[in-house]
């Protein structure tokens, strides 16, 4: 500028600046224009295929089948009206009504859903039109050509508003959860398959199922998820191939070998590419084939996997999922520095729940177990119906002791049930005829106990669970033998406990004594039990005797007398008893693990590792996942065996201010391994 003023008198260099700032705005005006009439395409071509979908669903709550009504969004995809949408949306849907862009309401049936990508294709009724009038029908493009700062138009119908339109930009191409699993439906973590397209056009609940659409007029993804104030899409591609599967079968099947992968560790990574195995399924082909936590799998059918990041882990998870069920899969990958080659056979992939069903009889919601239901419940097999919920004052749960979310039904009478469809017909058959309620013998599972009960309608509250004693200790649980369990048992007003446990490795378990066991007298005395307050009498009675003790029982096995003699011991020390280190530098508390974890963790008695007691919010522990509960297996591929060498360990890094510290640790079912990265200074 300096030179114009030079080279230019006053008034010519105006003239040059008024110039200049007109190409500019001329500039700046063209490109909006062009954005302008794309926009305008975009709309013109799938803004009338947009549909508003009311929903009735049905959840089990309260032991009921529970209706509510939602909305949400859809986009019509096909000339014979399918449509697609989200599962969260219409995958439970019970009734259906579509209101078109032609404001027509229409009514639609539920084709397919699949949780795991949280999608479903409804068809609608199209004998239900008004209008006479071709549908509107959108199209899909290639979404792995999205790039990070394309113009992207969010559609659908927020709050259950009419259809909307609002422009944002591209701002990620594969967002995740910040945190595993923090998206579930229904038991399916949507992140083990999703990687959403992440952007900024405005979105509001009412917009899921809708599509996000490109300048071009075509579907590049499905809304999902509003995080912040960012939207986040299933990718088109995605919701294309599953759309056609469930189009073409009705449902989407894939495959499973029971491994769970997460990045590598950032030491590996230097030296390796790959993915970590985390954890592996028990029972599973990835079992079967000899992977287990720890090993590093390289590449999977001749594909190198390279898996630094979250985001990576769904990409391999993919890979799986589209495996040929029955052709073996061919991995390589490594143990320490041994090269390994493993050939797994995938097997189809079950519902990580299976869908509830109401049994109006008993009060209750149930459903059956899936595979990996029984692997979290810890069961051998799938035998038995899950209590889902229970309807406060209904039969099962007013019976004695009451039943509860979470309990197992194995038997009804003398009938053992393997399925809800089992349960239905034994039930049928019970109250056929039957003008009032009736006592019903039920043997079921709570945790690791096996307990009787009688369902029938009466005011009576649940049996409390008896306290630990003190002092003696016999290393069984037991539960009083009501009145009623008394009667249907044959045993007429006779008093006492049965057994509904036996503790591993104790003097009652050498002793011989079995769960069922009915235990009327001891050391001749009648045990005064057969109310739901008297929980507490037999171990009160147990409590008085010096702990090296024995005693005698009296009472029942199946039909016959049992008599035996069984030596008490002392009581295990309790949790609150046991000592806990604090690790400062990192911000979490463990102890040793007591009798009472490995009994309701399931743990062998052999078991080595800690107990985490308490992780403090934001530190270096928290920060790195741990959590309250999880099970210390090893430090930096070293075993914990107890206090004392937890100790040892944690000296040692902090001598060494190392930068990182891999912490390998079992939670529920499942181990994974954690880094954690304290910043020293």
């Amino acid at each position: 500028m300096t030179m114009l003023k030079c080279l230019f008198p006053f008034t010519q260099i105006a003239s040059v600046m008024l110039a200049l700032s007109l190409m500019s705005r001329a500039e700046s005006v063209a490109p909006a224009l062009d954005v302008r009439a794309q926009i305008d395409q975009a709309v013109e071509a799938v803004y009338p295929a947009l549909v508003r979908i009311h929903v009735v669903s049905e959840s089990g709550r309260d032991g009921r089948m529970m209706k509510s009504q939602g909305s949400g969004s859809g986009t019509i995809i096909s000339e014979d009206g399918l449509v697609l949408t989200n599962h969260h949306v219409a995958g439970r849907g019970t009734r259906i009504v579509c209101r078109l862009s032609t404001r027509e309401e229409v009514d639609a049936e539920l084709i397919g859903t699949d949780v795991l990508s949280d999608l479903t294709v409804l068809k609608l009724d199209l004998a239900d039109r008004t209008l006479d009038t071709p549908l509107a029908v959108a199209s899909f493009e290639d979404s792995d050509k999205v790039r990070v700062g394309d113009t992207v138009l969010a559609m659908g119908s927020p709050a259950g508003l009419s259809q909307s339109v609002t422009v944002g930009v591209v701002a990620n191409t594969a967002m995740i959860p910040p945190n595993r699993g923090s998206f579930d439906l229904e038991g399916e973590s949507v992140d083990q398959l999703v990687r959403w397209i992440g952007h900024d056009a405005v979105i509001f609940p009412g917009n899921s199922g809708g599509p996000l659409v490109n300048l071009q007029g075509n579907i590049v993804g499905v809304n999902e998820v509003g995080v912040g104030s960012l939207g986040g899409a299933i990718p088109g591609n995605l919701a294309k191939r599953v759309a056609d599967e469930i189009i073409a079968h009705g449902k989407v099947t894939r495959a499973w070998i029971g491994l769970n992968g997460q990045p590598l560790l950032k030491g590996q990574r230097r030296e390796m590419k790959g993915m970590l195995v985390a954890s592996v399924m028990e029972g599973s082909p990835a079992m079967t084939a000899g992977i287990q936590a720890g090993d590093i799998v390289t590449s999977l059918q001749g594909q190198t996997l390279n898996v630094t990041s979250a985001e990576d882990v769904p990409e391999f998870n993919r890979l799986v999922f589209n495996a040929t069920i029955g052709e073996p899969l061919e991995l390589t990958g490594l143990r320490g520095k041994e090269p390994q080659s493993w050939q797994v056979m995938p097997i189809e992939r079950e519902p990580m729940r299976d869908r509830p069903v109401e049994l109006k009889s008993w009060g209750v919601t149930a459903r059956n177990f899936t595979r990996m239901a029984a692997l979290e419940y810890r069961r051998e097999g799938r035998d038995g119906v899950q209590v889902h919920s229970a309807r406060p004052g209904g039969p099962a749960s007013e019976a004695k002791p009451s039943m509860r979310a979470s309990d197992i039904i194995l038997k009804v009478g003398e009938t053992s049930v393997k399925n809800v469809v089992e349960l239905q017909a034994v039930t049928t058959k019970l109250v056929a005829g039957k003008t009032s309620p009736e006592p019903v013998l039920v043997t079921f599972d709570r945790g690791h106990r096996q307990y009787l009960s009688v369902i029938e309608l009466g005011p009576e509250t649940p049996d409390e669970q008896p306290k630990l004693a003190k002092k003696a200790w016999l290393g069984i649980g037991t539960q009083v033998i009501t009145r009623e369990l008394g009667k249907v048992l044959g045993l007429g007003r006779k008093k006492g406990v049965r057994v509904t446990e036996v503790f591993d490795d104790t003097t009652a378990e050498k002793a011989g004594v079995e769960v069922g066991d009915l235990f009327l007298k001891l050391d001749g005395s009648v045990i005064q039990a057969s109310r739901r307050e008297d929980a507490e009498v037999f171990e009160n009675l147990i409590r008085q005797y010096p702990a090296d003790a024995e005693v005698e029982v009296t009472g029942m096995r199946g039909d016959e007398v049992l008599e035996l003699t069984v030596p008490l011991q002392s009581r295990p020390v309790p949790p609150s008893q046991y000592l806990t280190d604090e690790d400062e530098n990192f911000e979490f508390t463990v102890r040793d693990l007591a009798f009472e974890d490995r009994v309701s963790k399931r743990l062998e008695a052999s078991q080595p590792g800690l107990l985490i007691a308490q992780v403090e919010r934001a530190g270096w522990g928290a920060l790195a996942g741990l959590r309250k509960g999880d099970i210390l297996l090893e430090i930096d591929g070293a075993t914990v065996t107890g206090l004392d060498s937890f100790k040892e360990m944690m000296a040692a890094i902090e001598e060494k201010k190392q930068e990182r510290v891999v912490f390998f640790i079992k939670r529920g079912i499942y181990t994974a391994y954690q880094e954690l990265e304290p910043n020293w200074n």
